[in-house]
């Protein structure tokens, strides 16, 4: 499950709307909703987006965060090292091979690191995978 997946199925659950009705509601399939929820599916579209605020009433710092979530949420991530140092490109493999052997703690350990380092520059774009 995706961050964005888990948020919408937390939201639908505390609303106490199933996924077929959400899905239903919203004029897309429940095939395609639970492919979102469960991280089968990249990120939604704006539009689906908008349609997922308006739902639930979301606006403001709460859209804002659910865009956040999507946009952190695409499965398959591809990580360009290049023009980067050794280290960066062994550090990406490295966490592409080991990615499903962490525990939470670990996964809240590194994300804390991230949280902690300065931004140097814009992050480059996440490209979806070819194929």
């Amino acid at each position: 499950m995706t961050p964005f997946g888990e948020r919408v199925r937390s939201l639908r659950e505390t609303r106490g709307v199933t996924l077929k009705q959400m899905a239903a509601d919203l004029h897309i399939s429940s095939a395609y909703l639970s492919a979102l929820e469960h991280g089968k599916r990249g990120k939604p579209s704006p539009m689906l987006l908008r349609q997922i605020c308006a739902y639930f009433g979301i606006i403001w710092d709460e859209a804002e965060e659910l865009e956040r979530l999507a946009d952190l949420s695409h499965p398959r991530v591809t990580v360009d090292t290049s023009g980067l140092t050794p280290r960066a490109t062994e550090l990406a493999n490295r966490l592409a091979e080991r990615i499903h052997d962490l525990d939470e703690p670990a996964l809240d350990r590194m994300l804390a690191i991230l949280d902690e380092a300065p931004v140097r520059r814009k992050p480059a774009r996440r490209r979806p995978p070819r194929g």
